[in-house]
């Protein structure tokens, strides 16, 4: 009797000091930082994951692929976020050796903010880079109507809204710029920040869609996602092949298969202005970064679970979300470097 209350008693002991927590796996967080352009899909993606295994909790902060660079370089955080992929400086640069994963390809949206034309507007890419190099000042500019006979464009000024901060949706964009327009490439250039000729700055996607928002006669440039998310318009615009084509995970998609052969070589391949009719081309991949070597093995292990879930099942929110799933070959492809990551 006396060894049943004692056992009792010890029950008791245990669930009032936590010991009742043994046999229940302990909370990993995972932290990471960087590009805004995927955060609607990386948001679902830590949510779906954490519901399917309660002990990993994966805090990610939106601050810009440029920022995210930084972080992970700095081993502040575990994981860092890019729609840039790392230059052979930058991985150099880097205390040691780095896998980069392409997660999920999206569309970079010409998103405007103009009275009586909701829908329906077309750009060239010379028109496109005119804008944003500040030549076409005016919305009824020649260069813009030709491309519109059907639409009432107004000799209302535009306003162009552009990002403030280090920002993979700001390489996305100018490289594309800089590929079909070679004035553009001197005198603006390709990269994450670059000196806009004019224009009003935001940060983030976020700040980029509220501007535009806010703005009468703004064009600015924002990931698909967040132009569907927050209603605003937005372009079709004219590829290589001629088309006009609109940002979608199809047009995406397109891009994407039109360069399959390319992307098996190296992951880093820019997909922007891609060949075939119906490819949107200003296309691009989202890259996480980690470190090939993980100091933090439960951590590491844990990572490497994510991005195998990411690869499988992750990839079938994409769509709904607004992204493009991977294709099969470059799924492979990032199942052989997730596996090639060791632990300490």
């Amino acid at each position: 009797m006396m060894k049943k209350i004692s056992l009792i008693l010890f029950g008791f002991f245990l669930a009032a000091f936590g010991g009742l927590s043994i046999g229940r796996a302990e909370v990993v967080k995972i932290n990471g930082a960087g590009a805004t352009f995927p955060y609607p899909i990386y948001s679902k993606w830590f949510s779906e994951y954490n519901k399917l295994k309660p002990d990993v909790q994966i805090n990610y902060q939106a601050i810009g692929s440029g920022g995210g660079i930084q972080q992970v370089k700095a081993k502040t955080v575990d994981f860092g976020a890019s729609d840039a992929p790392l230059t052979g400086d930058e991985e150099k640069a880097m205390p040691g050796p780095v896998v980069q994963i392409p997660t999920v390809a999206g569309a970079v949206a010409v998103t405007y903010n103009l009275e009586g034309v909701d829908k329906g507007l077309k750009l060239t890419p010379a028109a496109l880079a005119d804008i944003f190099m500040g030549k076409i000042k005016t919305w009824n500019d020649s260069k813009i109507t030709s491309a519109n006979p059907g639409l009432k464009l107004p000799a209302a000024p535009i306003a162009v809204v552009t990002r403030s901060d280090g920002s993979g949706t700001t390489f996305i964009f100018t490289d594309y710029l800089a590929k079909i327009n070679g004035d553009f490439y001197w005198k603006v250039g390709r990269g994450k920040s670059v000196n806009w000729p004019s224009g009003i700055g935001a940060k983030g996607n976020e700040g980029v869609t509220g501007q535009v928002k806010q703005t009468p006669g703004s064009i600015g440039y924002v990931e698909f996602a967040y132009a569907v998310k927050n209603k605003l318009s937005y372009a079709a615009i004219q590829n290589k092949a001629g088309k006009f084509i609109e940002p979608s995970p199809t047009s995406t998609t397109a891009a994407l298969t039109a360069l399959n052969k390319e992307l098996q070589k190296d992951v880093r391949v820019s997909v922007t202005d891609a060949p075939g009719e119906g490819s949107y081309p200003i296309s691009g991949l989202t890259y996480l970064i980690l470190y090939k070597a993980q100091e933090d093995a439960t951590k590491g292990r844990t990572l490497t679970e994510f991005l195998k879930w990411a690869m499988s099942d992750g990839q079938k929110f994409a769509e709904t979300l607004f992204y493009s799933p991977l294709p099969a070959e470059l799924v492979r492809l990032n199942e052989s470097k997730i596996a090639s990551i060791a632990m300490k």
